[in-house]
């Protein structure tokens, strides 16, 4: 499937502005053990298509769909894309945070993340066979125009990588813990 043309105005042309990051670092660094707690809602619309409410945003749900050859509409990419899409996006503010304080100068950036994954065993109700469940492989390639070297752009990468949330959230153990929730009383 061919990906949407970028527009020349999208991206890292208008640059966060420094004293902003300033603050936000300075922030980290005075409380470093402090923890904040993310959420998201997701109500299931019918078929296989859900919606997705993040913070207390006005309704701007993030829709998640599955391909035609999933049972689903193909309306909106599926939670394995967006678990890709949130990778790029975290990546990618991760890279333009860092340029900012290193002063390197992006003109564009542009992060393909791709990934494997075995299909076959459908939600648990196809092949269960042992096979690896989720992706077995992701890989980004970062596409950067910048005023640095090919080396200091490589370490900006691997620095960025190495404190993304997202990729050490993929790349580490997790503890997990999904459970039933408690029963609501019936209104009378």
């Amino acid at each position: 499937m061919a990906l949407p043309p970028v527009k020349p105005d999208v991206g890292a042309a208008v640059p966060i502005d420094k004293r902003e990051l300033q603050t936000v670092i300075d922030k980290g660094k005075a409380d470093p053990t402090a923890v904040r707690t993310l959420r998201c809602r997701t109500v299931a619309q019918g078929r296989l298509s859900q919606l997705n409410y993040i913070r207390n945003l006005p309704p701007q749900p993030v829709m998640e769909d599955e391909p035609e050859g999933l049972l689903g509409e193909s309306t909106a990419p599926n939670a394995s894309e967006a678990l890709l899409a949130a990778l790029g996006s975290c990546l990618s503010i991760g890279i333009h945070a860092n340029a900012l304080g290193r002063g390197i100068p992006i003109r564009s950036l542009e992060l393909h993340v791709e990934a494997d994954i075995n299909m076959t065993s459908v939600w648990g109700s196809g092949d269960l066979h042992p096979k690896t469940i989720g992706f077995e492989s992701i890989r980004v390639a970062v596409s950067i125009d910048a005023d640095a070297s090919r080396k200091v752009l490589a370490a900006l990468i691997r620095h960025t990588v190495l404190w993304s949330p997202v990729a050490n959230t993929l790349h580490n153990p997790v503890h997990l813990d999904v459970a039933l929730a408690p029963a609501v009383a019936a209104a009378a």
